[in-house]
């Protein structure tokens, strides 16, 4: 009853990209659109009465060039700022500025050459891109890629993912993450790692025989069987939002699996009211 309230704070910081968000929020919405209209906005933010102005401007104007030169904001003689395609999607789509880079190049990509005679592609492009800390247990990575279908393998081509490597890692090698280059591709491993054990799951496995399988904390899997639902949506909105209709399309038509937690052929009963998928 005693002790020190802890301190206050704001959570918009460059750091965490929070201010990079709002920024990008606000001028998606022209409810700010030029610098001086950007900066009233934000003076009535915490950070503004916990810092100076001279720190809030230097952090409004940073942040601004980090979004214009990612592509998510343009801006004209006049100073005034509008969303480009892009950071609209990022908005509708609710993910961070950095992770909407990633989806958009990881989309660009699936548009090329999407995977349509079976089910990996899409449960990969639903499986969120926030990785929960997960850690790869590549020997069950070897052994799931091992029992793959044709479709399944020309999934992992187009992502980028060498069969060698899997096995290389498998044995005891290190995946590299020093570069960017190796970063992203250590982000799409983990991120198919995931994706298998989303498959399990939309195909009725429960989730402690999941977390065995791949050796990972029950309350990991639980967190993606409860997030992917949402993060699908934002992916569904990413798209209609690039004017990807087709893709959207092709997404939406799989999401009601993710919902109702079923196989395809009992789908129409997993949507009857009371009856879960189980009883399905």
């Amino acid at each position: 009853m005693n002790a020190e309230l802890p301190p206050v704070a704001s959570c918009l910081n460059t750091e965490n990209r929070r201010i990079q968000r709002a920024l990008l929020e606000v001028i998606s919405i022209r409810l700010a659109t030029s610098h001086e209209s950007i900066v009233d906005y934000f003076s009535k933010s915490l950070l503004s009465h916990t810092h100076s102005a001279k720190f809030v401007n230097d952090c409004i104007t940073s942040s601004l060039e980090e979004i214009e030169s990612m592509g998510f904001v343009t801006s004209n003689s006049l100073s005034m700022f509008t969303a480009t395609q892009l950071g609209r999607a990022i908005v509708a789509s609710a993910i961070d500025p950095d992770d909407g880079v990633f989806v958009h190049s990881e989309l660009s990509r699936a548009l090329q050459a999407f995977v349509m005679d079976g089910e990996m592609h899409v449960l990969y492009t639903f499986t969120p891109v926030q990785e929960f800390g997960v850690m790869v247990n590549w020997q069950v990575f070897r052994n799931e890629m091992e029992g793959l279908d044709e479709s399944g393998l020309r999934v992992l081509r187009l992502l980028g993912i060498k069969p060698t490597t899997i096995l290389k890692l498998a044995q005891g090698a290190t995946l590299r993450e020093t570069t960017p280059e190796e970063k992203q591709v250590a982000r799409v491993h983990r991120r198919f790692y995931l994706a298998l054990q989303l498959r399990d799951l939309c195909n009725e496995i429960p989730i402690h025989i999941v977390a065995r399988k791949y050796d990972v904390p029950r309350g990991m899997v639980q967190n993606l069987s409860q997030t992917c639902q949402g993060f699908a949506a934002g992916m569904i909105k990413f798209c209609e939002q690039m004017s990807w209709g087709v893709m959207a399309a092709a997404l939406e038509h799989f999401s009601d699996r993710l919902v109702a937690g079923a196989r395809a052929d009992l789908l129409a009963l997993a949507k009857i009211p009371f009856i879960k998928s189980r009883t399905a």
